[in-house]
């Protein structure tokens, strides 16, 4: 027998703590591994011997509790070479943890690190085994269909999207609302706008993601067109929207982050702006941001059974001897929505990205097929049952903030 530690890494959302449910129910269950250590903030709190015991309590709670109970992080593993003295520390305390298992919840930089991890482990002969848990409401890790979190993310979006056209309905006035979602290099989470529309709204009518080159010439005349025949035009648009020369359109952006990656936001109100200049009409933005993440009110009860269960099988693949993993969703048809779960490996899937196939979008690059409406709907389905109190939703308070399960 030996221990376990589990961590979570990069941005929250609202399923990640429903893997985290899985790899302790999964480790309790297993007469293999003995204790289960929460590690605070991802890899850092390894590092820093920084850990919590879990067990069965609150499980239930925690499931449904949105964010990172355990903390997060956005540190980098230095490449083995640069500085190996990084990797001798986080060995050096999972060996003093008398750890037989490491389990780390993350997104793409978070599998960038497990597989540096495993393949360091495999170096020295390590019998450690490293598996990577899935999440990320980007949608955008390779070799799966679809990743813990992105459904949920769809649903409050796509909720949002249709409140929003109730309220932009009732004016006569002509008017463009511009709606700015998360997406630097990826359409999934804009796309999820579509699901909106029903039989009494075509909102949003125009749907911009970065997969597709963004020419603002272009966009005023799409608008342009639509109020021929509508007052009420409703936009969608991905942060990270791109010119021909591949600069992002937005206002302003910031320095890349340590990942590489640009810092966006903008991408409504440079369109906002335009719009106001070159057609003087109304309009506005609105820009979802972090709700986006944490939208545990508007959970999809698919999206949380399915991270429970890559959690419980990440524990059962190391149990097998595997190491160096990600499980993964295969979907095997949309109607009725099935799926099943099987190994990925890390040394393939870290440090790619998945976009969104050009033939899901339109000719035009304003609107998105059926083919991707298919994709996303069964992802948001069912609702979980939330506990309320004083009016508000109860959950759990984070273990990295009390300190203590």
């Amino acid at each position: 027998m030996g221990n376990v530690i589990v961590a979570q890494s990069g941005g929250p959302t609202t399923a990640i703590n429903a893997s985290l449910v899985g790899v302790v129910k999964g480790a309790l269950a297993s007469d293999k591994y003995d204790k289960i250590y929460g590690a605070l903030h991802g890899i850092s709190g390894v590092m820093k011997e920084d850990f919590i015991l879990m067990n069965d309590k609150d499980l239930d709670l925690i499931y449904r509790t949105p964010a990172s109970y355990l903390g997060s992080c956005r540190y980098k593993m230095p490449e083995r070479g640069e500085s190996k003295d990084v990797y001798e520390k986080v060995f050096e305390v999972l060996s003093k943890m008398d750890v037989s298992a490491f389990f780390y919840i993350g997104g793409n930089d978070s599998m960038d690190t497990i597989a540096k991890l495993s393949d360091y482990s495999r170096e020295i002969g390590s019998s450690i085994r490293f598996a990577g848990v899935p999440k990320t409401i980007d949608n955008d890790l390779i070799k799966t269909d679809h990743t813990p979190g992105y459904g949920s993310a769809a649903k409050f979006i796509a909720t949002s999207m249709l409140e929003m056209a109730h309220d932009t309905a009732v004016y006569e006035a002509p008017a463009v609302t511009i709606v700015e979602i998360m997406g630097r290099d990826a359409g999934w989470l804009t796309a999820a706008a579509a699901l909106a529309r029903n039989e009494y709204t075509s909102v949003p009518q125009l749907i911009y993601l970065p997969e597709v080159t963004f020419d603002k010439a272009q966009f005023i005349e799409d608008v342009k067109k639509l109020l021929e025949t509508t007052n009420n035009i409703v936009v969608a648009v991905s942060e990270g929207i791109r010119d021909a020369e591949g600069a992002y359109i937005s206002a302003t952006s910031a320095a890349n982050d340590k990942f590489g990656h640009a810092q966006l936001s903008g991408a409504g109100k440079c369109l906002e702006l335009l719009v106001k200049q070159e057609l003087g009409i109304k309009c506005r933005s609105v820009e979802l941001n972090i709700p986006q993440r944490c939208a545990a009110h508007i959970a999809s009860a698919t999206d949380l059974k399915e991270s429970m269960e890559l959690g419980e099988k990440a524990v059962e693949y190391t149990l097998a001897g595997e190491t160096g993993f990600m499980p993964v969703i295969n979907r095997v048809a949309d109607k009725p929505y099935s799926y099943n779960i099987s190994l990925g490996d890390l040394d393939v899937i870290a440090n790619q990205a998945k976009s969104v196939p050009r033939e899901w979008i339109n000719d035009k690059g304003n609107d998105i097929k059926q083919e991707l409406i298919d994709y996303m709907l069964p992802l948001i389905q069912g609702e979980v049952e939330v506990a309320y109190k004083d009016g508000l939703p109860v959950y759990a308070a984070l273990g990295h903030l009390t300190g203590k399960k």
